[in-house]
């Protein structure tokens, strides 16, 4: 294949569009759907589409900038083969592209890299290298290997073929819906944010586009505020596929005069995208694969964007699984349905019965609590909020109803540490010898369960340990202690009576260790 047409020093969007058009993509890549998502479109209030960028043969959009620029070597540069630095998509973009062309490709990745996504590039193709603590140093072998052996280096966002093989992306939201109203779209090093959005105000100028960035990596916001690509001083890792530390210096001209807005999403919110996408489609997004959702969802709810035909990119599936405890754990939060407490109650006989008593029907998503003193408990609780975009005043109203009912309580829905740290650190060892025996259940997840147990069992035996946490399934895991003798024939029958799946787990060597005093 003859050598692509060389760029100017700023192309203007003819020229990335006769690259986009020209660019031999499908060679490799799909044409990814444009689908509704109707759960979500019901609940904005917005026609949403998802352009499912998750079917691509490597699982992310980074195949097709890969492709454009690879196709478009020379002939003596595919001879002496590519090279990349990468732990993520743009590796196995860069390794299925070379391998398709015949062309060696050379992938540097930290010594830390999972073995999977280092699996994952030499089951396409290409070679390996580990080197380096991280990203950065991964960045600087490659870019002096590939001056040592005359390789070609291709970035991950920023270059102009790169930039114009994302944008077919743009090209194929037109043919699919040229209705839309708007589009938004992830931004890490800005590659496909920049591609979208030269090609789209090009073309249909009407159509908004809209820069999507994870708080803890908004190198393009940062950019903007200082008028040119800057430092970011650390960057959080859990949308790992954005994870950059500094905007490309072409994507930010593209993305600072074609964008119409960017919005930045917190860890929270990304983790209902995903829930969202799952529900919606059964798509399992990585992280970033759901950052542009995210903030479409918040920006809708900011700008009161109603009967508008709104699409977004699901840009990537390459999930770590083990992180979709954390995704599961969060969820709840990102989509403002959780409210999370931590109540101060008196430590007698039926206190934690009249405690539930006032939440009403309310669901119970989590229980945390331990014996400490004589006098006072402190508990932590998570609360399922049901009032959607209400859920402030659905929490200012709980927390009143608290007060009210005399309890002290502190509203811990927004304390990062609580939800990262503390609810799984809540309880120790009790401040007195207590004859204490551990018993497992298996709660109903249905309305009134939790008081039933109490009704039994709460008010006759003093309970010292209890720790529920609602997981999605047809029931709960509960584990309660009770201050009890070593044969109590009364406890047996009442528990009986309760009719739960219970074990006694009094001898487990976790609750001796740790929790038994």
């Amino acid at each position: 294949m003859a050598e692509s047409q060389p760029f100017s020093a700023e192309p203007c969007p003819a020229e990335y569009l006769r690259a986009a058009l020209r660019a031999p993509v499908y060679e490799v890549a799909q044409v990814t759907p444009l689908q509704v998502m109707n759960k979500v479109s019901e609940r904005l209030g917005n026609t949403v589409l998802v352009k499912r960028e998750d079917r691509q043969p490597v699982h992310s959009f980074k195949l097709r900038g890969a492709y454009a620029m690879i196709a478009g070597l020379s002939e003596a540069q595919r001879a002496c083969g590519v090279i990349t630095a990468s732990a993520g998509n743009h590796a196995q973009g860069v390794a299925l592209s070379a391998s398709r062309l015949g062309i060696p490709s050379l992938i540097v990745m930290p010594v830390n890299t999972a073995d999977i996504k280092v699996d994952a590039v030499r089951g396409f193709g290409g070679e390996p290298l580990l080197f380096g603590a991280n990203f950065d140093e991964a960045k600087a072998k490659a870019i002096a290997l590939a001056r040592e052996r005359h390789m070609t280096f291709v970035p991950p966002f920023d270059h102009p073929a790169v930039i114009a093989g994302q944008g077919t992306l743009a090209m194929e939201l037109l043919q699919q819906d040229a209705h839309l109203d708007r589009i938004f779209v992830p931004v890490g090093g800005g590659g496909l944010a920049a591609g979208v959005a030269v090609l789209i105000k090009h073309l249909m100028p009407q159509i908004k586009v809209i820069g999507v960035e994870a708080e803890e990596s908004a190198c393009l916001a940062a950019a903007l505020q200082a008028g040119e690509p800057v430092d970011l001083p650390r960057v959080g890792l859990f949308a790992e596929g954005v994870a950059v530390r500094r905007i490309g210096d072409e994507t930010f001209r593209l993305c600072r005069d074609y964008l119409d807005d960017v919005v930045t999403v917190d860890s929270d919110a990304i983790c209902a995208a995903v829930k969202d996408l799952f529900e919606d489609v059964r798509a399992i997004a990585e992280p970033s694969g759901a950052l542009a959702l995210a903030g479409m969802k918040k920006y809708v709810q900011q700008h009161g964007i109603r009967d508008e035909r709104l699409a977004h990119v699901l840009s990537g599936a390459n999930v770590n699984f083990h992180g979709l405890r954390y995704v599961s754990e969060r969820c709840e939060l990102g989509e403002q349905r959780e409210a999370l407490m931590a109540v101060t109650i008196p430590e007698r006989k039926g206190s934690f019965l009249a405690f539930c008593e006032l939440l009403g029907g309310r669901p119970v998503t989590e229980f945390n609590y331990r014996y400490s003193d004589a006098d006072n408990a402190c508990i932590f609780v998570g609360v399922r909020l049901t009032r959607g975009r209400e859920e402030r005043e659905e929490r200012e109203e709980i927390l009143a109803e608290m007060v009210a009912g005399g309890y002290q309580v502190a509203d811990l829905s927004d304390d990062e540490m609580a939800k990262l740290h503390v609810r799984y650190m809540v309880g120790g060892r009790p401040s007195k010898p207590l004859r204490e025996r551990l018993y497992s259940f298996e709660f109903p997840e249905s309305p009134g369960a939790l008081l039933k147990f109490l009704y039994t069992l709460g008010t006759r035996w003093n309970i010292t340990l209890f720790q529920y946490r609602s997981h999605g399934t047809d029931f709960g895991r509960v584990l309660a202690g009770f201050e009890l003798a070593e044969r109590e024939p009364e406890f047996d029958h009442h528990l009986s009576a309760l009719g739960y799946e219970c074990h006694d787990v009094t001898a487990n060597p976790a609750f001796r260790l740790f929790l038994a005093d």
